[in-house]
């Protein structure tokens, strides 16, 4: 009998989106859309994607918020299987998802809960850019994040937090919101999971790195407006969900995608993309518990989403972006997204706490106490 498994792919916020370069020595560099190589390419420059090669649908997504369907697929329930290991020409260690026995699918739930989801998590959602220095051997990015506690804490993924641990490297990081995305807030890490950096210790330094979204989560706080305005008294944001959608449930996704964007449009043009569709598959790391979604092809799945939100019709987050196919038409796509369940427990789990002790904390005791971490999970990461 057939197995099907989940192979790798690419992290959305650090390989494709090498979106950022600096162009003049000793000063911020700009973002910049990173073309896919080819199997057979060689070339590890930074190019820009040239607006022709992007699909017309896709070109309006890149300067619009737009609010698209998702690709509709078929996919029958799928058994818990053993686990097994992937071939892959850039392996990252780290358990590969195996399907997991889902329930009957959710019942249908009117449009006006899923729009006023959609909405809230537009709201709550972020564009994270991190610049490094000239010559310093890593690439800036551009990725996503969600406000999920109205103190200012945002989840994102690991693969892009981890730049938040290299300040003493000069690299600084910003939080973007709007639409188009503008300058907002900084922020700092008060989370990031040791287990996702043990495991993937050298994907700073890789073109094309590879995984699973297994501990892929971390989370920071805003510290300070850098815009105009003061510091909200309460940050728009989204709560995070305590139980995971099943298979055909009704979502949306939101992200600041940029794939099909050249080096100015990601710093000034760079726009939300909001798309409604359902839960295609869902997928377990380890036991039977629902910890991946596969949501399936759309426009969300490009460079860029990584960190973006995935809520239900209830008004919860149910998941983070963490991988995508990124070559071919985004409709053909595969896109995932880990679980808020399996974050809550896999945090619960690395730390010994439930997560809501740490939303619960003030700000300033969470940076504080996390700072003192900081030295030792740099240590983990092998860089130039």
């Amino acid at each position: 009998m057939k197995i099907e498994m989940k192979r790798f792919l690419p992290y959305l916020g650090i390989t494709v989106l090498v979106l950022l370069i600096i162009i003049v020595a000793g000063s911020p560099s700009e973002p910049k859309a990173e073309h896919v190589s080819s199997p057979s390419s060689t070339s590890s420059t930074v190019t820009v994607v040239p607006t022709s090669s992007a699909p017309a649908a896709l070109e309006s997504i890149a300067t619009t918020s737009v609010i698209a369907p998702a690709i509709e697929t078929s996919s029958a329930p799928k058994k818990t299987i053993p686990k097994a290991p992937v071939a892959t020409s850039t392996p990252v260690p780290v358990a590969v998802p195996v399907p997991v026995s889902a329930p009957a699918p959710a019942p249908q739930v009117t449009n006006t809960l899923l729009d006023a989801a959609a909405t809230t998590l537009r709201a709550a959602l972020v564009n994270i850019i991190c610049y490094v220095p000239v010559g310093s051997g890593l690439h800036s990015i551009s990725g996503s994040g969600v406000f999920i506690d109205p103190k200012g804490i945002i989840l994102t993924n690991a693969h892009i937090a981890q730049y938040f641990l290299l300040a003493d490297r000069s690299v600084t990081c910003t939080i973007r919101a709007g639409s188009p995305a503008t300058d907002s807030y900084k922020a700092s890490l008060i989370y990031i999971s040791p287990a996702w950096l043990s495991a993937n210790s050298t994907v700073l330094t890789q073109v094309a790195p590879s995984g699973t979204g297994e501990y892929d989560f971390a989370f920071l706080a805003v510290t300070k407006s850098i815009s105009r305005n003061a510091l909200p008294t309460s940050f728009p944001f989204i709560p995070l969900a305590i139980i995971p959608p099943i298979t055909d449930t009704p979502i949306v996704i939101a992200s600041y995608g940029a794939q099909f964007l050249a080096s100015s449009q990601v710093q000034f043009g760079l726009f939300p993309t909001i798309v409604f569709g359902s839960v295609k598959d869902v997928f377990t790391f380890a036991n039977n518990t629902i910890d991946v979604l596969a949501l399936g092809g759309s426009a969300a799945a490009q460079e860029g989403s990584s960190g973006g939100g995935v809520a239900d019709a209830s008004g919860e987050l149910v998941g983070t972006i963490t991988t995508s196919t990124v070559e071919g038409d985004t409709s053909m796509r595969s896109l995932d997204a880990i679980t808020a369940s399996y974050i809550r427990a896999e945090y619960a789990s690395e730390i010994g706490n439930a997560l809501d002790l740490l939303l619960a904390q003030p700000i300033t005791a969470s940076i504080s106490n996390f700072a003192l971490q900081i030295p030792m999970l740099e240590a983990i990461l092998e860089l130039p």
